[in-house]
């Protein structure tokens, strides 16, 4: 059956893995990460589930991968993500200008507001 959103969209969420905020929840608590791995069937992984790297939350077939994965660029960019820590809701909304303080504001008496149009309509 086709993708709603066409045949890329499959693809996409087939390969989503484990966000940052779960990741570093599983390196703080071995309870996170056995309770995460127990979701999953050994039977379904790939060699068992034998190899298992943390910070990227991937599965390897032999100990030669994984121990390349752990050399490699892609093992390397997690662990710097990682480091920087998971965005909170809080930086998410200063992004988006919700919660700014841009410090107090003087409000201007009805007088000064005036002077200001008048100077503007003078000049036009």
């Amino acid at each position: 059956m086709p993708a709603i959103r066409g045949s890329q969209s499959k693809k996409k969420t087939r390969r989503h893995t484990r966000d940052i905020d779960e990741i570093s929840e599983d390196l703080k608590s071995p309870r996170h990460l056995t309770r995460y791995q127990s979701t999953k069937h050994p039977e379904d992984l790939p060699a068992l589930g034998a190899h298992y790297c943390t910070e990227c939350a991937k599965w390897f077939e032999s100990e030669f991968n994984m121990i390349s994965h752990k050399k490699g660029k892609g093992h390397k960019r997690q662990l710097k993500q990682i480091k920087q820590g998971a965005h909170t809701q809080r930086e998410a909304e200063e992004a988006a200008g919700l919660r700014v303080d841009n410090g107090i504001r003087e409000k201007k008496s009805v007088d000064e507001e005036m002077v200001v149009d008048e100077q503007v309509g003078e000049t036009t």
